[in-house]
């Protein structure tokens, strides 16, 4: 009879161990509100938004992927995976050197553009997935492809208003490459790094007051209050004018409306691609009215642009902590004394000269 009570406990410990481990496999992955992923049974299943992907584990990782936005480029760069890319759209947008390379070479082929997709040659490249923002109006293109057996994954990262949520993608990223551990471990070192930023942009004895953005005709877009710029310059220790605004999306002003707020402003940051402050006043007059184009400083994010393509855009989605540090070189320079900008660069300003 005690053998048998030995055994029967035996049974329910182990019973209960696997119940555990099996829980404990299956608790989510947060990597924002919107994307989170889970194991269970040897299945990967994620939810990004409204679309939920579920993949065995023979389906994993990834082998060949086509990428259809330049901003998920920046994942792949950065976990040292750009041999998987076999196929990128609007591959004029993408900045990596090491993908251009492999465009030339051939063994990245270009699949068309946001007007249209080459859906012939992406079914003949036989990805194992597709990453892409969803684009409403390519719904048609998206079932084609999965009538085909291919896998279309919506990661719609610029979403996220939090910089550290748009870096953790990486983690998702890294779990479809195998490469869970590189990936984490950089999440890691860019997040250490962001909040030891702040603490010393915390430090900083004055708070300046800034601007952001453009004007595109008559319509300023400024960045709403809870918006990822908005979340930086905060953390850069800055005074944004728009700080106490609700929004997570732009906030349309007109120019006479943003001059009412820009008295006191002391910086402009993220005022477009224009080369110079000349050009700026050919493609807007009234800029010149503001006080911060005369006497403040304008930065622009231009500071890794070849052609079309923007590394801002790129790599610095994934590099939270290197866009921050760039916002705190701007308004407090006495932090960082040694530190280069990496994606800014301020314009000059304006010298006149008088002829005789």
């Amino acid at each position: 009879m005690k053998p048998r009570i030995l055994l029967l406990t035996a049974f329910l410990t182990l019973t209960a161990c696997k119940r555990e481990q099996k829980k404990s496999t299956s608790e989510p992955v947060l990597i924002s509100n919107h994307v989170q992923y889970t194991e269970e049974n040897e299945i990967l299943n994620i939810q990004s938004g409204n679309f939920a992907y579920n993949f065995k584990k023979n389906q994993i990782p990834f082998k060949k992927i086509i990428l259809l936005n330049a901003s998920m480029a920046g994942y792949i760069t950065e976990l040292g995976a750009e041999n998987l890319i076999i196929g990128v759209a609007s591959p004029e947008y993408i900045y990596s050197e090491d993908i251009q390379n492999l465009i030339k070479e051939g063994k990245i082929q270009n699949v068309g553009n946001e007007q249209k997709y080459d859906v012939e040659k992406i079914i003949s490249l036989k990805p194992d997935a597709i990453f892409t923002n969803h684009i409403t109006s390519f719904d048609n293109t998206y079932k084609l492809l999965k009538d085909h057996g291919i896998q279309v994954i919506f990661l719609d990262e610029y979403l996220e208003q939090n910089p550290l949520e748009k870096t953790a993608y990486i983690k998702l990223f890294g779990k479809l490459f195998g490469k869970s551990q590189e990936a984490t471990d950089l999440y890691n070192e860019i997040n250490k790094n962001y909040q030891d930023l702040k603490k010393l942009a915390a430090k900083a004895k004055e708070k300046p007051t800034v601007l952001a953005n453009e004007m595109y005709g008559n319509v300023w877009y400024l960045p709403g209050g809870k918006t990822s710029l908005a979340h930086f310059l905060s953390d850069a220790n800055a005074n944004y004018i728009l700080k106490n605004n609700a929004e997570q999306k732009a906030v349309t002003m007109s120019f006479e409306e943003v001059f009412a707020k820009a008295g006191q402003v002391q910086y402009w940051i993220n005022a477009g691609n224009h080369p110079s402050k000349k050009e700026m006043l050919t493609m807007n007059p009234v800029y010149s009215k503001l006080p911060v184009f005369n006497n403040g400083k304008i930065y622009v994010v231009t500071g890794k642009e070849k052609g079309k393509a923007n590394d801002f855009f790129e790599s610095g989605v994934v590099r939270s902590d290197l866009v921050l540090k760039d916002y705190i070189k701007i308004f407090h320079p006495e932090l960082l004394p040694d530190y280069q900008f990496t994606y800014m660069k301020e314009l000059q300003q304006l010298r006149l000269f008088a002829y005789f």
